[in-house]
């Protein structure tokens, strides 16, 4: 199997991992605290929240703002992974610090 086509199923992957959801949920985006809200205000009619939330988004920027953190939280990963183990790989030599070693 050439470099190509694995290039290819794993994009076809990709694309399949992020619309096969979106085809599933059947429009759903409601979350955990909306179907909290509703759980409480069946079991407890009477219920009233201590306080308001001072700005409440949009669903989609509340989604945007959640995915934002994980791609950050992801890359940040990442990075640390790569570092150490490019730390890792280096041969002792490589990691010496080199002093100039020149008197004159």
């Amino acid at each position: 199997m050439t470099t190509r086509s694995k290039n290819m199923l794993m994009l076809a992957g990709v694309i399949l991992l992020a619309v096969l959801p979106l085809l599933l949920v059947n429009g759903d985006f409601s979350g955990a605290d909306g179907a909290a809200e509703q759980a409480i205000s069946e079991l407890h009619p009477n219920y009233k929240p201590w306080f308001a939330p001072l700005l409440e988004p949009p669903a989609e920027t509340e989604s945007m703002l959640f995915a934002l953190q994980a791609a950050i939280g992801a890359g940040v990963i990442g990075f640390t992974i790569g570092w150490f183990k490019g730390k890792s790989s280096k041969s002792p030599s490589e990691s010496k610090t080199y002093t100039n070693t020149n008197t004159q």
